[in-house]
């Protein structure tokens, strides 16, 4: 999604674009989403200048404030999946035209394979490739084969999963087909960007549709391990079905004194939580060695965040607080989204907690990963928290989960021992420093002293330092020496 940096939004960080995550099941056996496309000239130009340019006490500038959607000139692009089985995954693009007039769109719905290749010696290179019918084969040395079925034929194109070194950093590019071809493609006609012999690592099918005003048009795919002779034949029935299923499952669920104005906002929200879901790899005796800055190999003169954590190797499917920012986890947030996904999905809320306590994320000390940028940043204690409120949501359905707390209750213990050591040496039971969470924003860094020797430590302070005397103040309990917040 495309969004504005702190330096370039008067409010922070901000995506710029309208999506919404409709429905889910917890099995994703049916998912819905909706995108709204502006039929205009998109205007990134106009939305970071126009932004950075505000003060904070000004509102943020948006997208719907551009003009761009005026006279609703715009697309609703519905995305739904339905499996007919766990490896037979249909795919339905609904775009509607809000629009007065007709207005043309292009589609191209993509298929890839994680770049793995350029940075791992000897990797087999996978392979996307046409084959007879207009469809596309993927051929992976571990994932196996599968066949994308397109409907209405439509034009098939092919380039490699890799970043265009040339653009980017004005370094040659071992191949001439980079992950931005299909862009140059549509937008700049250079066909010649795309692989004529329609084989990669990236492909797309390209529609282009003229859809007329207030009307719509559908576009229908089908990725599977054992293609369907007729792909296409039982589409809608299985989507149905699946549709079905997805409701039957929220009629069991949802509490029955919700109207259903509240019925709705509460399946979507769920949905919100499962679509956030994502894979997340990194692996940080790899990420050390290549940036010299493991501790225990080379020479470990280079400086890079984590280095004290080089045992960590994470490769797993994860629930994100901010899908669209940066695919990474957080664990204080993931300890509340376990609260809201046992409303749907006990075992995956119950593996989230345990993943956080395995030996490849915890650190040796103790210590629970908080957040890429920095693993050994401190969250509030809720781990614990939320595996006691999981378990006794549980008990009240009849079912006590003993061998969820069993499996718990060693790194959780090893995470309270480092805590009393590390962070409360004085046993006052009280949370102190790290990063403060839930608003995300903070006059100065809690986990580390107040060394400044211009800041006021009293509730009242001469015009100008108010803010920061007062917000020292009132943080003064969670400074490991106040005495160095003082009077110049």
């Amino acid at each position: 999604m495309f969004g504005l940096t702190n330096s370039e939004s008067n409010h922070g960080e901000d995506v710029k674009e309208y999506y919404f995550y409709l429905d889910s099941t917890p099995t994703h056996s049916y998912m819905k989403y909706l995108y709204k496309y502006p039929q205009g000239e998109y205007p990134y130009r106009d939305l970071v200048e126009t932004n950075r340019g505000r003060s904070r006490e000004e509102f943020e500038y948006e997208l719907l404030d551009t003009g761009i959607f005026d006279d609703d000139r715009y697309f609703d692009v519905f995305v739904e999946y339905a499996k007919a089985d766990p490896e037979d995954t249909l795919i339905r693009i609904s775009v509607h035209n809000r629009g007065p007039e007709a207005a043309t769109i292009h589609v191209l719905p993509t298929l890839w394979f994680r770049n793995t290749w350029t940075w791992e010696e000897g990797k087999q290179k996978p392979v996307l490739s046409q084959t007879d019918g207009g469809k596309i084969n993927a051929s992976h040395p571990k994932l196996g084969d599968y066949t994308l079925q397109c409907e209405g034929a439509p034009k098939l194109l092919f380039t490699e999963n890799e970043s265009n070194a040339e653009r980017l950093w004005a370094q040659p590019n071992p191949s001439p087909y980079v992950k931005d071809a299909f862009h140059r493609y549509v937008i700049s006609g250079a066909h010649d960007a795309v692989n004529a012999a329609k084989t990669g690592t990236k492909a797309a099918a390209h529609y282009v549709l003229e859809v007329p005003a207030e009307e719509s048009k559908v576009v229908c795919l089908r990725l599977s391990a054992k293609p369907a002779s007729d792909a296409f034949g039982t589409f809608d029935q299985i989507f149905d079905n699946r549709l079905a299923d997805a409701n039957e499952f929220y009629e069991r669920i949802t509490p029955k004194e919700l109207n259903e104005d509240e019925r709705r906002v509460h399946r979507q929200a769920l949905a919100g939580m499962m679509w956030s879901k994502q894979y997340y790899y990194f692996d940080l005796d790899r990420w050390l060695t290549e940036h010299n800055a493991h501790p225990l190999v080379g020479s470990g003169t280079g400086v890079c965040r984590n280095s004290d954590w080089f045992h960590m190797l994470n490769s797993d499917v994860i629930s994100m607080p901010d899908k669209w920012e940066y695919p990474w986890y957080a664990a204080w947030d993931l300890a509340f989204h376990t609260i809201a996904l046992s409303l749907v999905d006990f075992d995956f809320a119950k593996d989230q907690l345990l993943l956080m306590l395995r030996n490849l994320y915890a650190h040796p000390n103790g210590q629970i990963p908080a957040y890429e940028w920095n693993f050994g940043d401190v969250n509030p204690p809720v781990h614990a928290w939320a595996t006691v409120f999981l378990y006794r949501i549980e008990s009240e359905l009849g079912r006590a989960d003993i061998r969820f707390l069993e499996r718990s209750f060693q790194g959780l213990m090893l995470n309270f021992n480092w805590w009393v050591n590390r962070k409360d040496p004085q046993g006052r039971n009280v949370f102190a420093g790290g990063f403060l969470g839930l608003d995300n924003i903070g006059v100065f860094d809690r986990s580390a002293p107040c060394r400044r020797a211009d800041i006021w430590i009293r509730p009242t302070a001469p015009p100008g330092w108010r803010s920061t005397a007062s917000a020292c103040w009132r943080s003064r309990s969670f400074l490991p020496n106040t005495t160095r917040c003082m009077r110049r």
